[in-house]
């Protein structure tokens, strides 16, 4: 997951910076009150072709990642390889 907020804040970065103003503004209210930005920071992400492309390509260490994360729930170090390999991946995908 925070591989994935990594390259996301790298290509909405504006979008999560609008939330994390709103989330900060809001803290009893929050999940309410920020609903709509979260959503924008999503619609970002959907929409970016370097997201799609990345989300392509790098499905595979992806996937590794995440069951990795399931594996080890309370231990999510032993994942840091397979984030190394994810991120990697994204770092070579262009469009």
């Amino acid at each position: 997951r925070e591989a994935a907020l990594e390259i996301t804040a790298r290509y909405c970065r504006q979008e999560m910076e609008e939330y994390g103003r709103c989330v900060a503004a809001s803290p009893a209210t929050w999940q309410s009150d920020c609903h709509r930005l979260r959503l924008g920071i999503s619609r970002c992400a959907a929409a970016h072709p370097i997201i799609r492309q990345i989300r392509q390509d790098c499905a595979e260490p992806f996937t590794a990642f995440e069951q990795c994360l399931k594996e080890n729930q309370t231990s999510v170090m032993n994942c840091s390889d397979h984030v190394n390999a994810f991120l990697l991946c994204a770092d070579q995908v262009k469009l």
